[in-house]
């Protein structure tokens, strides 16, 4: 099979000459909206329209086939009906295309079309952006290869959008908003050219300051996690991920693969990745308003100046939950801002400058802020009132920002209130090139965005823990010794053994086979006792009865391992029972229930989990979620991010749990996961955690399938 030729973004940048496959007379057709938008952008480059039916159009020339086409082409657009797409990808790639945007849809594994597509674009060296899409469209290059009703204007924002209905909303709004594309691409079914090619590709584009992502899936997380790291430090990422669902994407036999919620992992791993997520294509727009208009803090202190009190406190109010905080103006400021402002100012940040400021109020008080240097960024405010001439305040206002741009490169934001009132100012900021907001929550929220794009240089990647060659020859003849008997899901015992050689506490157990060796076993152990069914058919044993606690003495023990068995052979007669697992009670009334895991996702592998355990786990739902491998503070990062970590640091007469002993679990399940791909899906739930440390109480694990 030939080799997959390498992406070469050369053809969209500069293309020398395109040829449009399945071009038409009809502007209600999509190859005719496709031929008049390349005709729009009155290009440099040649413009060949295939199609058996003569097109006579000033500008383009017209050629009855593929093969036909007068001139190499470099870049080919494909509107044709899905079956003749395969044979099309190897006429073009004869007449020299290496890169191929295919706006026809149908072509899929079913129909056995997606396959012939790729091995024809393979044979044929060419890659495809694609199947099912929009088209693309690059400014700088004069081109317009889609059917969007709107056009992009040039700019530094990188669009790249699984959705094509979605692009052209976001076109709309960028027109509105006077902001520009380095390149816009619909990327469809990404059946060839996915995410990390691009991302990569814009990585090394001059033109692109930001790059901005709808997304509704991966076909390669890995890769896609990979291509982000490489950009981290360089250029913000941001995603807008569809599909919130917080069910999880497959059955799972374990609470941590239950709870793996598809949309969780995916903002994990992103925000670990250093990328910028947002929630709403609302936030989408406010990260590329400000992004694309303004450079990145230094910090993440923002001060605010405002001619409104209540307005000010409500940005405040948003910042709270959000990144970034709030400036503390030094001495030398506020000293300034006294002899500045009237006596009434608010004498702190946020900088109120009383509501019948005038222009020249706004230019002291910005003057004076921006110099401070515990400041990284200025949000401006305005609320209208009838005390001062609202077009003087934003001529002043651009005139300040641009007189300090020339020495600081510290962003500023506006937030002008009321409709009318932002209407009036919005022509004249996108002009000047500074991000405007209509509500404070939305102005804050969009310096939050400037600060995690920021921070996305501050999250090392981490390589995998070496594990010793002794404890992993161990683990991985336990794991054959489970494959050997026909298993895929460990007895409790050999669960435990396997947390055990990895450092993690597991309490005391015994596994036997009837109801008569638990006397023997319990002879062994300390009372009172725990008694649980041993099956690889019963998941959740407290659920069905498989699980009795606080056994006094040994006989029973044994009685309640009797009736335990006669109970799950009359209601689960299918099952294969091995025997009971035997521990003595751990007694630590002021311990804390948690679940620790791996769980593995389809798109990027391995995950571990942390959270509220016991046998109400599902129902609190209490998780953090991060890929590993990771380092300690990032596992202290991850635990700080559940409900249950604030019980954890004490309250009332309940001291503080040893929250360094649950992170070096955590660290524990890293190393496993990195050092053992056979496992699938790993549990212990409940980990006690207290002021003595931790222990694991029940541990399930599931390997993968060969």
């Amino acid at each position: 099979m030939p080799v997959r030729a390498t992406l070469d973004t050369t053809a969209l940048f500069a293309p020398r000459a395109v040829m449009l496959v399945g071009a038409s007379r009809n502007p209600q057709s999509a190859g005719g909206a496709i031929l008049h938008n390349l005709l729009m952008e009155q290009s440099s480059f040649a413009i060949h329209a295939v199609n058996p039916h003569q097109i006579d159009v000033e500008g383009v020339h017209w050629s009855p086939s593929v093969e036909s086409v007068p001139e190499q082409c470099d870049l080919a657009i494909i509107v044709v009906p899905a079956p003749h797409v395969p044979a099309i990808l190897r006429a073009a790639g004869r007449k020299g295309v290496r890169l191929a945007v295919i706006i026809s849809a149908g072509l899929t594994e079913e129909n056995g079309l997606r396959p012939e597509m790729l091995e024809a674009a393979r044979e044929s060296g060419i890659r495809i952006i694609g199947p099912n899409c929009l088209g693309v469209l690059v400014p700088r290059a004069g081109l317009n290869a889609s059917f969007a009703t709107t056009g992009a204007s040039h700019g530094k924002l990188a669009f790249l959008s699984q959705s094509g209905a979605l692009a052209t909303a976001v076109l709309d709004w960028a027109q509105s908003q006077s902001i520009g594309f380095s390149a816009m691409l619909s990327i469809g079914d990404m059946a060839d050219v996915g995410l990390d090619e691009l991302v990569n590709q814009f990585a090394d584009d001059p033109d692109t300051a930001a790059i901005l992502i709808y997304l509704e899936g991966l076909t390669d997380g890995q890769a896609f996690l990979e291509a982000a790291q490489a950009v981290r430090g360089r250029k913000p990422i941001i995603v807008l991920k569809a599909g919130r669902s917080q069910e999880a994407a497959r059955a799972a036999k374990s609470h941590t693969g239950a709870l793996a919620g598809a949309y969780d992992v995916y903002r994990s791993a992103f925000r670990q990745a250093g990328i910028v997520v947002v929630e709403t294509l609302d936030e989408l727009f406010d990260a590329a308003a400000v992004l694309g208009r303004v450079s990145l803090p230094h910090g993440d202190r923002l001060a605010i100046v405002t001619n409104g009190g209540g307005a000010g406190i409500l940005a405040v109010d948003a910042l709270s939950s959000l990144p970034g905080k709030l400036a503390p103006l030094s001495p030398a400021t506020i000293n300034q801002l006294d002899a500045l402002l009237p006596s009434g100012w608010s004498h702190a940040n946020p900088v109120d400058i009383i509501g019948d400021a005038q222009a020249d109020r706004y230019h002291s008080a910005i003057q004076a802020v921006l110099g401070d240097e515990n400041v990284d960024a200025l949000l401006v405010m305005n609320c209208p009132t009838a005390l001062s001439d609202g077009k003087a305040v934003i001529q002043t206002t651009i005139e300040t920002v641009n007189a300090n741009a020339a020495h600081s490169t510290k962003p500023i934001l506006a937030c002008w209130l009321g409709d009318e009132n932002a209407r009036q100012a919005q022509h004249a900021f996108a002009k000047a090139n500074i991000a405007l907001f209509e509500t404070p929550g939305d102005a804050v929220r969009g310096f939050s965005y400037l600060v995690q794009a920021q921070d996305r240089g501050r999250h090392p990647t981490h390589s995998p823990r070496a594990v010793a060659d002794t404890i992993l020859k161990q683990a991985k003849q336990l794991i054959s010794d489970v494959r050997s008997d026909g298993r895929t899901v460990m007895s409790e015992l050999e669960a435990k053994t396997l947390l055990g050689l990895f450092g993690v506490p597991v309490v005391q157990t015994r596994q036997v086979e009837t109801p008569e060796a638990v006397l023997a076993a319990c002879a062994e152990l300390t009372a009172p006792y725990a008694v649980k069914i041993v099956s690889p058919d019963l998941t959740h044993k407290s659920d069905i009865g498989g699980v009795v606690l606080g056994l006094a003495d040994a006989e029973s023990a044994q009685a309640a391992a009797e009736a335990m068995l006669e109970r799950i052979r009359t209601s689960h007669p299918e099952a294969r029972i091995q025997g009971f697992s035997v521990q003595p009670m751990v007694r630590r009334k002021q311990a804390h229930e948690l679940f620790a895991g791996i769980a593995t996702d389809p798109n990027f592998g391995p995950i571990l989990m942390v959270g509220a355990g016991g046998t109400a786990v599902e129902v609190l739902a209490d998780r953090a979620i991060r890929l590993p491998p990771i380092e300690r503070a990032e596992a202290e990062a991850m635990l700080s991010e559940t409900r249950i970590s604030r019980l954890l640091s004490g309250y009332r007469d309940v001291p503080a749990a040893r929250q360094d002993a649950i992170t070096d679990v955590l660290l524990a399940l890293s190393g496993l996961a990195g050092a053992l791909p056979d496992i699938a899906e790993l549990d212990v739930n409940p980990l006690l955690a207290d002021t003595e440390g931790v222990v694991a109480l029940d541990a399930r694990v599931l390997l993968r399938p060969h």
